[in-house]
């Protein structure tokens, strides 16, 4: 049974859900809306450089109800601290939040987090009063230096932007759980439900996805599979797994028997 009290709360928001989802790559907006509603998720993140803020032409923005979903503004696309920054400022300005999923890029080609830059920019936008969600490597340093600046979470990827590639090394992810005290977000890298699920189980506090959705062959399915992934993930690692062992364990043991 679902605990409902088991609530997800970032820079003091409550959700519900723990799977946050992104908004690209879809074959239209009526998909983008339709896989939305069926993940359940409640954060939405949004490519500030991919979407139409001219609300007189149709923009995806005309698709998300704000009454239901809670805007994650992203910036994607920026590869220096400063184009990150603006970028914020932007959407913080065309009305869309002050949440913000920061994102600053080394190289095209990994697609990879500058982690220089992106302290700098956490620095300037916690300074400025926008909540951070930093998109960041899989390092326990890195993350601690985010949580000291003030950012709301840390969002440490699984595997490249894209790649499907699943927990690439769940021992890191692991380790910063153990050593912060923000939500630990899993962003990149998921590629079928087991990826999601395997996130939760390791204890982290939500899963972000785009692309596994959004490019499966049946992205509404999949957004349903995820959503059940992300929730039975959590509940086994509230539950407690039961220790890992070499041999085997009767699992109806004679000890205390009468034969």
């Amino acid at each position: 049974m679902t605990d409902n009290t088991d609530k997800l709360v970032i820079g003091g928001r409550v959700f519900s859900s723990r799977l946050m989802v992104g908004t690209g790559k879809y074959a239209s907006f009526e998909q983008t809306a339709r896989a939305l509603e069926v993940s359940g998720a409640e954060i939405i993140t949004v490519a500030v450089r991919r979407v139409n803020l001219d609300r007189s032409k149709e923009s995806l923005l005309d698709y998300i109800d704000p009454q239901k979903y809670t805007l994650l503004p992203n910036t994607a696309g920026c590869y220096t601290a400063d184009d990150a920054i603006r970028t914020c400022r932007l959407a913080r300005e065309a009305g869309m939040s002050d949440f913000v999923k920061l994102e600053v890029l080394g190289d095209e080609k990994t697609l990879f987090p500058d982690n220089e830059e992106l302290l700098k920019a956490a620095k300037v936008l916690v300074g400025e009063g926008f909540t951070v969600l930093p998109y960041c490597s899989d390092d326990v340093i890195l993350c601690k230096k985010l949580e000291d600046l003030g950012c709301a979470a840390v969002m440490p990827l699984g595997a490249p932007i894209g790649s499907g590639l699943g927990i690439r090394n769940p021992y890191n992810i692991k380790i910063i759980l153990e050593n912060v005290k923000i939500p630990v977000i899993v962003d990149a890298g998921v590629g079928c439900a087991s990826d999601a699920a395997i996130a939760m189980e390791l204890g982290c506090d939500g899963v972000l996805m785009n692309t596994a959705i959004a490019g499966a062959s049946d992205p509404i399915a999949m957004a349903e599979a995820m959503k059940l992934a992300v929730i039975a993930g959590r509940l086994s690692y509230k539950a407690g797994r039961i220790p890992r062992k070499l041999y085997a364990n009767a699992s109806s043991p004679l000890d205390g028997m009468f034969l």
